[in-house]
């Protein structure tokens, strides 16, 4: 498939016209990586707008005492690039977690062709809302919601993922005990919430799991 083929499939270029996308074309590259690249680190400057197409990728910093701080997963179809006013630069470190294919595209020239011109200036601002987002997320799961709170989240957001990690993994990551992780998932499954089965989850009710998180 063609890169102008490719791009016609991302829903953040679904408005551009034939010639519109001709042009994007025109300043953008595709390149696959192997699972475990460094995508970027933290506090680089970059010249390249970057979308994950396809694959599975993690952000995450790294603390004084060279622990690793997860803060959320990039899925397919999704920007990776992180906005400061005009420039490119990087809040935290990217790896990919699977293969994975991603778009470059110019970003001096697509403020130019584009973003000046007011063309996609809505998509891109909605991008940049839904990294607000995220990091009002990673707020809350660190400095405001409780063990209960935390998991329901990431149990709402992430199932897939937290049925491909181990247990130990999946209590690092939310900075719990592995045992108060048991405690709330058998929470959830005597409350009829969830069901477990061969240690996978399955959500039985969304609206209860989300209540716990979101009324707090």
């Amino acid at each position: 498939m063609s890169i102008k083929n490719i791009i016609q499939t991302i829903d953040f270029f679904k408005t551009l016209s034939n010639e519109q996308l001709e042009l994007i074309t025109s300043i953008s590259t595709i390149n696959i990586y192997k699972k475990n690249y460094i995508v970027h680190y933290e506090k680089e400057q970059n010249s390249s707008l970057l979308f994950l197409l396809d694959g599975l990728a993690k952000s995450y910093k790294i603390d004084k005492h060279k622990n690793e701080i997860f803060l959320h997963y990039i899925y397919k179809n999704s920007l990776i690039s992180d906005v400061q006013k005009d420039i490119l630069y990087s809040f935290s470190n990217v790896i990919l977690l699977e293969d994975s294919q991603i778009l470059n595209i110019d970003y001096k020239k697509f403020q130019e062709y584009f973003l000046n011109k007011g063309i996609l200036s809505l998509e891109f601002t909605n991008e940049i809302i839904s990294k607000s987002q995220q990091l009002q997320s990673l707020i809350n799961r660190e400095f405001v919601f409780n063990s209960v709170a935390k998991v329901a989240m990431i149990l709402s957001n992430d199932l897939d993922i937290f049925n491909t990690l181990k247990r130990a993994e999946i209590s690092l990551m939310l900075h719990i005990q592995p045992e108060t992780l048991s405690r709330v998932l058998n929470r959830f499954k005597r409350d009829e919430i969830i069901s477990i089965k061969n240690t996978k989850v399955t959500i039985l009710n969304k609206d209860a799991l989300k209540s716990v998180y979101e009324e707090l």
